[in-house]
């Protein structure tokens, strides 16, 4: 195959999928926005070994994006984004238009708790609401078994879980580890924002959650350990964070000592660009 396969409507990703259902195929999904990295491939990767046919959507999603925030800018590049599938042994790249996506006088919301609050949710309060009704209608539109997610959105993958267990949707979904940089910093497309002198102070989030984790995992109280993590973060030249906090691994509810498995994420500004990233936390 010397091009990627590409499918643009509802009808035509349910004919190829129910094709290879009929062939006794199982399918993944591995929803993305585009503009992808070895991250992505990652996922694609790992998606080949869950499942014999891997499809890859890519679509910019604008109910998860504020008015201010960056929809137009978000980078784009269908061409480089099929070519890098291919070459990770995607089979079918998923490509709707948001007229596609979101039909004329639509009505209906996914609205989630738990996981969703806090964190992200406080300060993209829009984001997880229109990740809930993307990822939902993207598993109703390919029907997978398996679909793939990493594990640097890691609210978002908490989210998705979430939701695919209180609705009944029958997907399993796969979390796969974040794919870094050589320096630490872990691999976003919005990455693609920094500066030179921004890209070489930001691998320091990464830096000041993994010696805060090692803290925490010795049995350190929280509080103490995250003012001297938002510390060190200000000081590698970042500019409003928006949180370092300790949650449960799989609730996200804050905790305060490492008890059972739990997650540092974070979130902060280097520029333009809001980095976030988590590591997990674990008990001595």
């Amino acid at each position: 195959m010397d091009t990627l396969p590409i499918v643009r409507t509802v009808a035509d990703l349910r004919a190829q999928v129910a094709a290879w259902r009929r062939a006794g195929l199982t399918v993944a999904l591995v929803p993305t926005m585009g503009a992808l990295h070895a991250g992505h491939m990652a996922l694609v990767e790992r998606a080949c070994t869950l499942a014999d046919k891997v499809v890859a959507s890519v679509f910019v999603n604008p109910t998860q994006f504020a008015p201010h925030e960056d929809f137009e800018r978000y980078p784009r590049d269908e061409a480089g984004d099929a070519a890098k599938l291919l070459a990770a042994g995607c089979h079918l790249l998923y490509a709707p238009s948001v007229a596609e996506m979101y039909a004329e006088g639509r009505c209906t919301t996914v609205a989630v708790g738990g996981p969703a609050e806090g964190l992200c949710g406080t300060f993209r309060p829009q984001m997880f609401g229109g990740v809930a009704l993307v990822v939902t209608k993207l598993f109703l539109q390919a029907l997978p078994d398996v679909a793939v997610f990493g594990e640097k959105d890691y609210q978002q993958l908490q989210v998705i879980r979430r939701f695919t267990r209180d609705l009944d949707i029958p997907v399993r979904v796969d979390g796969a580890p974040t794919v870094r940089e050589a320096d630490g910093l872990a691999m976003s497309s919005r990455n693609a924002y920094l500066g030179a002198d921004e890209r070489a102070r930001a691998p320091a989030l990464y830096a000041a959650l993994t010696e805060a984790a090692a803290a925490l995992s010795g049995g350190a109280a929280a509080g103490p350990v995250l003012e001297a993590a938002k510390a060190r973060i200000a000081a590698a030249g970042f500019g409003s964070i928006d949180y370092v906090e300790l949650r449960d691994a799989d609730t996200l509810a804050p905790v305060g000592r490492v008890e059972r498995p739990a997650r540092l994420l974070a979130a902060a500004w280097m520029g333009k660009a809001r980095l976030i990233d988590n590591v997990p936390v674990v008990t001595a």
